[in-house]
């Protein structure tokens, strides 16, 4: 053998060793710690990620619910509104009728006054008409709701009072009705028409 040829086999021999030092070194660097691997995945931006997720459903469906709760509750409000109204339509649909009908009992009530004691009026013609008075206040009454009230004696109330005349006294101290001059009525426990009334003022009052 040559020396050429020798020197050729050693060079040979040289780059087979340095290729297999670099193939251990990468070797090496590509050996992963177990335990390394497991702290990173514990502290991964994904599982990081899901948790943060999953509470912002769960805030979302506690908004949804919340939402869902006040709803129903205003449904229920305007259901329960929308009955009373409607009933209170039934309840008074007639109620121009039957302030036309005030007016013939006020009619009814003023014969009766006026006849009340007068000469040339017979006893049986007066029993009559108080008898068709007092059936026609009772129908009213029981059948439509329609109730006639008297107000003499009691505080004077604005909301059920109309004062049409008014006179001073020491023995009060609060304005107080002394006399129907036209009674009220009620529908449905619904003042429809004032009584008409005089009121005792207090002495000093305005």
């Amino acid at each position: 053998m040559t020396d050429q040829e020798e020197q050729g086999g050693d060079a040979s021999q040289t780059d087979e060793a340095a290729e297999k030092v670099n193939e251990g070194i990468e070797t090496g660097n590509s050996t992963e710690n177990p335990l390394s691997g497991e702290a990173e995945k514990a502290d991964s931006p994904e599982t990081l990620s899901d948790k943060e997720k999953i509470a912002d459903l769960g805030a979302q469906a506690a908004e949804a619910k919340d939402a869902f709760l006040r709803k129903a509750a205003e449904f229920e409000n305007f259901r329960k509104r929308m009955i009373r109204e409607k009933q209170e339509a039934i309840d008074f649909a007639n109620q121009a009728l039957l302030l036309d009908l005030i007016q013939i009992m006020d009619d009814f009530e003023r014969a009766l006054k006026a006849a009340e004691g007068a000469e040339g009026v017979s006893n049986t013609f007066f029993e009559g008409v108080s008898l068709i008075e007092k059936r026609l206040s009772s129908q009213l009454e029981n059948k439509w709701g329609l109730k006639r009230f008297d107000s003499a004696g009691e505080p004077f109330d604005p909301n059920r009072h109309e004062a049409i005349m008014m006179e001073k006294s020491v023995e009060i101290t609060e304005p107080m009705v002394q006399e129907d001059l036209l009674k009220g009525y009620t529908l449905k426990d619904r003042v429809i028409r004032a009584a008409k009334v005089k009121v005792l003022m207090p002495e000093g009052s305005n």
